[in-house]
């Protein structure tokens, strides 16, 4: 029995191969369900994490959360439990070995479904805590994700027994070692939860400035105790969340659009073009231009 776990990973591997004969991240047939293929050490990429569980089969990834670092491979997952401006990079990977993963997203009303269907002691007035984790796969968290995945072969059974499988990945999520971190995101009025709303704002609105008082008042929390929570969950200041909103945006429309350095720095917030560019150096280690030539001529 001690080599069913890894005869699961081995078996989920073996799938995510056949359906993923390319290089990317491919949807599938299951609502929210995605399998990830790399055969090459990618650049980091930097975007908003929405709230999801990515487990690895095969090769290494780093993901960068403020200056927080979470490194991950076979046998571990990770969650995040509300949109985070990350940056990713497959560190392990190559042709005869590619990284592979699973990732499935959810949302706080789908934990919230769970934990109403349970006897979950909650921790409301608890501190917030950091909203992405890393943990080792338990063998019923992984037995549930591989009866997901084998349902990509039958997809009569999808309608039926997808959002089930769904639940009890959620659920087993929620019993592990972080799972209080998942339960205060969707339990309305605790201070994670409240810390949420304020992050949805910022992301809705990271190309106008904003007062800390407003955020403060959003949360209905003190200045002080914003600060706090908002750095238990997020690893960043909100105005260093912003930023980063802020930049990722600049750099992905940058690639996707032919337009002038200046046009971008104005459409996502910034007045100043000098200030612009010095903080997308320090944050992506090149000037626009040069990054965005740089990164073109990776992916061609």
């Amino acid at each position: 029995m001690s080599n069913t776990p890894y005869k699961q990973q081995y078996e989920l591997s073996r799938l995510i191969e056949r359906l993923c004969k390319q290089d990317g991240v491919h949807p599938t047939t299951i609502p929210s369900l995605f399998l990830i293929r790399e055969s090459i050490i990618t650049e980091p990429i930097s975007r908003v994490n929405e709230p999801s569980f990515c487990i690895i089969l095969q090769g290494e990834k780093e993901v960068l959360l403020g200056e927080e670092r979470f490194l991950y491979g076979p046998g571990h997952y990770i969650v995040a439990s509300v949109d985070l401006p990350v940056t990713g990079q497959v560190i392990k990977a190559s042709a005869d070995s590619p990284y592979l993963a699973f990732k499935l997203e959810f949302t706080s009303s789908q934990v919230l479904e769970v934990l109403n269907g349970t006897d979950f002691k909650t921790g409301q007035g608890k501190n917030a805590k950091r909203a992405m984790y890393v943990s080792e796969i338990e063998p019923s968290l992984l037995n549930a994700v591989v009866r997901l995945a084998s349902l990509l072969g039958t997809p009569k059974h999808i309608p039926v027994l997808a959002p089930l499988l769904k639940k009890e990945i959620l659920y087993w999520i929620l019993q592990g070692p972080h799972g209080e971190a998942l339960e205060q995101m969707a339990l309305e009025g605790s201070n994670a939860s409240r810390i949420r709303e304020v992050i949805d704002h910022i992301i809705n609105n990271y190309e106008e400035s904003f007062r800390i008082e407003e955020l403060a008042e959003i949360a209905n929390m003190s200045v002080s105790s914003l600060h706090r929570h908002f750095k238990d969950v997020t690893a960043m200041s909100p105005i260093q969340f912003q930023k980063r909103l802020r930049l990722q945006e600049a750099r992905r429309l940058l690639l996707a659009e032919s337009l002038d350095v200046a046009d971008v720095a104005f459409r996502v917030g910034y007045e100043s073009q000098s200030q612009f560019s010095r903080e997308y150096s320090r944050m992506f280690g090149f000037p626009p231009r040069v990054d965005i030539k740089r990164m073109r001529e990776h992916y061609v």
